[in-house]
């Protein structure tokens, strides 16, 4: 499986949102379905899918889909989106 499309499945989960609405312009707060506590699930599932351990101000700074690759990639250089 793709890094890709283990963050998009991770989303998907964490959301509880169709697949068709993981894309590029998703954010915090700007779809009802990602309020704290989906987002504190999607943080959890994104450490456990990706074997990383964010801290807290990367958790805080995961505002968006496009965030959450870019603060993965900060975590292992070698994943590629």
């Amino acid at each position: 499986m793709t890094a890709i499309t283990i963050l998009v499945d991770a989303f998907v989960t964490a959301l509880e949102v169709p697949r068709s609405e993981v894309n590029e312009s998703l954010e915090y707060n700007s779809h009802k379905q990602w309020d704290s506590t989906a987002h504190m699930i999607l943080i959890a599932q994104l450490e456990n899918d990706f074997e990383v351990m964010f801290d807290i101000d990367d958790i805080i700074d995961m505002s968006s889909f496009t965030k959450a690759k870019e603060i993965l990639t900060k975590y292992n250089e070698s994943i590629s989106f």
